[in-house]
């Protein structure tokens, strides 16, 4: 004789990456007990208890930070080019380099660089929740700083796979690759994009461009979207009407300094040298 009873489930909820974004999976947790006992004509044998412990995933939509939009949703479907009106974009092989136009967007892009951030430093304690407290606090720099400052024009650029006919992706699986475009001027006292030294009482306003947070995707690289990023950036601020486009670059960043060079930025020597305790480089294109 046998007896089964089961308890009332509960839930657990822990984080889980999915898609290279901070997700959290719910689980059912369903606890089941059972006493056995056997009957002889001498004696009888009883009540061997043992619980079983099972858990079924559930698939649930990532919960966020406090301060990301309630109606972020991810499991939204990337808008297909007929829903999107942009004369700026840049087709290359089965990608396309445009501006990023939902908050969905701005999300992954903000996580593409959370990743590329912590990359190397994966066996630190507490690494998933530093990217996360990142990726949101960069998400809220990026709808800032896209909502327009007085003398600026920022951009945050993304490289999405190209639409296919017979499938639908989602914002998650789509964008693979983003960059910030900056559109200013020097400030007063700057001769150099972020470098201060003595410049004229009275001067007139210069113009640039400015690239950061360049990252593509770990799954995605070695096939060009980095530099046709840098391509359409430097295309993008060329119809603006800057003649331009300046980046910092790590000097142990060697990699990095290859792709810049290779698209054509020259180091600026008299900035350089302004900066001698700095460990960057600052780098320039004509445009």
């Amino acid at each position: 004789m046998s007896t089964i009873s089961i308890y009332r489930p509960e839930f657990l909820t822990f984080p889980l990456p999915r898609v290279g974004l901070p997700n959290h999976r719910k689980f059912q947790r369903i606890k089941a007990s059972w006493t056995m006992s056997m009957d002889s004509k001498s004696s009888s044998y009883t009540r061997k208890k043992e619980e079983l412990l099972v858990e079924l995933p559930k698939p649930s939509i990532p919960q966020l930070g406090s301060s990301t939009p309630s109606d972020l949703r991810f499991d939204r479907l990337q808008p297909s080019d007929q829903e999107l009106v942009q004369e700026k974009r840049f087709q290359f092989g089965q990608f396309v380099a445009r501006e990023a136009v939902l908050d969905e967007e701005y999300w992954t892009a903000a996580w593409l660089r959370a990743e590329t951030h912590w990359e190397n430093r994966t066996n630190e304690r507490y690494v998933d929740n530093f990217k996360r407290k990142f990726a949101d606090e960069e998400f809220n720099v990026i709808k800032s700083r896209c909502r327009g400052q007085p003398g600026q024009k920022y951009t945050c650029i993304v490289t999405v796979k190209k639409e296919l006919r017979n499938a639908k992706r989602t914002v998650l699986k789509s964008v693979v690759g983003t960059l910030d475009l900056n559109i200013r001027y020097l400030l007063h006292g700057e001769t150099f994009p972020g470098e201060r030294v003595k410049a004229p009482l009275f001067c007139s306003p210069n113009r640039y461009g400015y690239v950061a947070n360049l990252c593509v995707a770990k799954s995605a690289r070695r096939q060009g979207i980095a530099s046709n990023m840098l391509h359409f950036a430097i295309e993008s601020a060329k119809s603006d009407g800057v003649e331009q486009v300046y980046v910092h670059v790590h000097r142990s960043n060697m990699s990095a300094q290859e792709l810049y060079q290779k698209m054509g930025f020259e180091m600026v020597e008299e900035a350089s040298s302004q900066l001698l305790e700095d460990q960057t480089y600052l780098l320039c294109v004509k445009t």
